[in-house]
C-alpha cells in the first residue's frame, strides 16, 4: 500500500520541470529545498529561462548537490556571470539530509528534481522527490493507464 503524497508546494511561479520524472520512476517522497544560486542566476531563472531535465541530486556528506541543471548566463550580465552547469547547493534542514542520506544508500532510492519555481515570498525552490527507478514494463502500465483514461474522457465528452 503506498503512502499518500504530501500536500503540494506554494508555487507561484515555475520556472523549470522534469515532465518525465513522473514516466520513469515512482514516487516515495517530496522535498521542499532551498537552492544557493548567484545574482545573475537568479535573474536568469526570473526571466523564465532554465532546464532540470538530464539533473539529479547527490548527497555528499552533510550537503546536497544538484548536478547537471542548465540555468543559461543572464544576457546581460558583465565579467561576473555565472557558469550554466556548475554544481549548486541544495539547502535542506540536518534531520532532512540524514534521511535522504539513509533512503538513497539503504534501500537505493534516487533524488530527482521535480520543479524549480518561486514561492510566496520570491524565494527560488526546487522540488525534489525520492523515486524508485520503474521497470519496462512498470512504463508499458504507466502508458496503458494514461490511455485508457485519455479514452474515458473522450467516451465522456462525446456521450455526456
Amino acid at each position: 500500500m503506498a503512502k499518500p503524497l504530501s500536500p503540494p508546494f506554494d508555487k507561484q511561479k515555475v520556472v523549470a520541470e522534469n515532465r518525465r520524472a513522473p514516466y520513469d520512476y515512482f514516487v516515495e517522497e517530496r522535498f521542499e529545498a532551498g537552492i544557493q544560486l548567484t545574482g545573475t542566476e537568479v535573474k536568469s531563472l526570473r526571466g523564465g529561462e532554465g532546464s532540470i531535465a538530464e539533473s539529479y541530486a547527490t548527497v555528499d556528506g552533510d550537503e546536497v548537490w544538484l548536478i547537471n541543471s542548465h540555468i543559461p548566463e543572464y544576457s546581460h550580465g558583465n565579467r561576473l556571470n555565472h557558469e550554466p552547469r556548475r554544481q549548486r547547493k541544495l539547502l535542506l534542514k540536518s534531520r532532512e539530509i540524514a534521511k535522504l542520506q539513509g533512503a538513497v544508500t539503504r534501500q537505493g532510492l534516487t533524488l530527482v528534481p521535480l520543479s524549480i519555481y518561486f514561492n510566496g515570498t520570491g524565494r527560488a525552490k526546487i522540488e525534489l522527490v525520492l523515486a524508485r527507478g520503474k521497470k519496462v514494463h512498470d512504463k508499458r502500465e504507466t502508458i496503458k493507464e494514461r490511455d485508457w483514461k485519455r479514452e474515458q474522457q473522450r467516451l465522456l465528452r462525446h456521450n455526456g
